[in-house]
């Protein structure tokens, strides 16, 4: 793996990574709740009673933010090189493993782990294992 000195952008990684740590912070601080998607959106889909608003709030910041920075400021152009039936299939299957995880990346990875928390620690191992075993099959045994 080598790392693409023209597009690296560590500073800018550095501030999106401090943002995201204040933000779950702060949200934690301030509401007493952890920051994880999966349990947010899991929320909102089971209609969870008195939960509704601030989820439906999350959800709609989490949608805006990127609509708004793109009015502000140019966006990089994305292409993704995967049909849309592969699309779906991952998707689906994220979901899956965010139910059986008990969590995503976001509630283990951002949240767990700086809490110390034994079964974030295992959860988000599992999850770069699983990655990068499925880069190398992918990369190196499908293609």
């Amino acid at each position: 793996m080598m790392i693409d000195w023209a597009n690296f952008t560590p500073w800018l990684s550095l501030a999106g990574g401090l943002l995201i740590g204040i933000a779950t912070a702060l949200f934690l601080l301030v509401n007493g709740k952890i920051a994880g998607i999966s349990g947010i959106v899991g929320g909102v889909l089971r209609f969870a009673a008195g939960d509704i608003g601030w989820r439906a709030a999350f959800i709609v910041g989490l949608m805006a933010a990127p609509l708004v920075y793109g009015l502000l400021a140019p966006l990089p152009s994305v292409r993704i090189d995967a049909r849309p039936v592969s699309l779906i299939i991952a998707g689906l299957l994220v979901g899956v493993g965010t139910r059986y995880g008990s969590g995503c990346t976001s509630g283990h990875g951002v949240c767990g782990l700086s809490r110390f928390s034994p079964r974030s620690m295992v959860a988000t191992a599992s999850f770069v294992s699983a990655g990068v075993i499925t880069v190398f099959v992918v990369r190196h045994l499908i293609a």
